[in-house]
C-alpha cells in the first residue's frame, strides 16, 4: 500500500492555497489532510483503503460504526496507524462511560489510541466531571486530544476558552454560515482545531428546486470547496455512500480555493436554500431536544438555551 499525502509533506496551516497540504489542528500536534471520512454512510472498506492511498488520512468512527469501515481501520492501522488520525466517537453523558466507550472503540479497531476523542452533541458546556474524563484519557495515552461537538453556536466561545478542549466540531455550509459571527471572530489567539460537518446541508443544497433561477445547482465538490475556502475550518467530514460520491469529494482538494465569484454565487444559493422549510433540520430540532434532556439541560429546544457560560 502507498503512503498518504503524495501531494505535500511536512506542516502547513490552513491559509495554504492547496487543500491538499496537512493542516494542524488548532494548538495540537496533529496534521490532517483537509477532508476527512466519517463512517456513517455506508462506503466499502476497499473504497476506505483507496481514500487512504489517495491521500487522506482523517477518519472518524462515529454514530453508525459499519464493519466494512472499521475493517478498512484496522487493516490501515496495522501498517500505517502513525499516518492514520482517527476519531472516535462517544455519546457517553456519565464520567465512568467515557473511558469503557473509548475502550470498546480502540479494541473493535484493535488500535491503542484515538488521535482524537470526540464528545458527541453537548449543546451545552459539559459538566466539569465529563471534560475532566475526557482529558484523563488523554493523560493516560487512550487520546492524543479532545474534541466537542455542538449545535448551539454561543456555546463555542466557552468550549474554546477550556484547556480541556482542543478542537471544535461544528455545523458550516453555505446554507448555514452563521459560525462566521458567533464563532470565528471569537476565537482565542491559541485556537482550537476547528472541524465542520454537514457541508451539503443535508444534500439541500444539492437541490435544484432551491437554486435561485439562473444560477447553477451545485454539486457536492462546490460545497466542500466552499467550507475549505474558509481559512478558520481545518477540515471538513464528507460521508460517501459509495466510491463515486468520495471521488466527488476529494476533486473539491484537487481543484482547491473558490474564487470571490464562486463565494459569492454559493452564497446566493445559500440563502435561497434556507429559505425554505428544512425538514432535516425539523428533525434535528427533536433530537436536540431529546440531546439536552438526557445531558441535563432539559427537554429544550437548542435555540432556547442560555447564551451564558454553563
Amino acid at each position: 500500500m502507498t503512503s498518504p499525502l503524495p501531494h505535500s509533506s511536512g506542516q502547513s496551516n490552513v491559509t495554504s492555497n492547496s487543500f491538499w497540504a496537512p493542516s494542524r489542528l488548532g494548538k495540537s500536534s496533529i496534521d490532517v489532510v483537509r477532508l476527512g471520512v466519517a463512517a456513517s454512510y455506508g462506503i466499502s472498506g476497499k473504497d476506505v483503503e483507496r481514500a487512504f492511498e489517495r491521500g487522506l488520512n482523517f477518519f472518524y468512527w462515529g454514530s453508525t460504526r459499519t464493519s466494512e469501515f472499521g475493517g478498512a481501520l484496522r487493516r490501515l492501522g496495522a501498517q500505517h496507524r502513525d499516518k492514520l488520525k482517527v476519531v472516535v466517537q462517544t455519546y457517553a453523558r456519565w464520567p465512568s462511560g467515557i473511558g469503557k466507550s473509548l475502550d470498546k472503540a480502540l479494541k473493535a479497531l484493535d488500535t491503542n489510541y484515538a488521535d482524537v476523542l470526540l464528545l458527541g452533541w453537548w449543546n451545552l458546556p459539559p459538566r466539569d466531571s465529563i471534560l475532566d474524563a475526557a482529558a484523563e484519557t488523554v493523560r493516560l495515552g487512550k487520546a492524543r486530544s479532545v474534541m466537542v461537538s455542538c449545535h448551539h453556536r454561543p456555546t463555542f466561545q466557552t468550549l474554546a476558552r477550556d484547556a480541556r478542549v482542543d478542537h471544535l466540531m461544528m455545523r458550516y455550509n453555505a446554507a448555514h454560515p452563521g459560525a462566521e459571527k458567533d464563532v470565528f471572530p471569537h476565537l482565542p489567539e491559541k485556537r482550537p482545531g476547528i472541524v465542520a460537518y454537514t457541508s451539503t446541508s443535508w444534500g439541500e443544497l444539492l437541490n435544484a428546486a432551491y437554486v435561485p433561477k439562473g444560477d447553477r445547482v451545485p454539486t457536492a465538490t462546490d460545497c466542500y470547496r466552499f467550507v475549505l475556502s474558509n481559512p478558520n475550518v481545518n477540515a471538513c467530514w464528507t460521508g460517501p455512500q459509495n466510491g463515486a460520491e468520495l471521488d466527488e469529494a476529494i476533486a473539491a482538494l484537487d481543484r482547491g480555493p473558490m474564487t470571490e465569484e464562486e463565494l459569492a454565487w454559493m452564497r446566493r444559493v445559500g440563502l435561497s436554500v434556507k429559505s425554505h422549510a428544512g425538514i432535516q433540520g425539523k428533525a434535528t430540532n427533536v433530537a436536540d431536544r431529546f440531546v439536552n434532556l438526557v445531558s441535563g439541560f432539559g427537554f429544550t429546544k437548542t435555540s432556547n438555551l442560555p447564551q451564558s457560560d454553563h
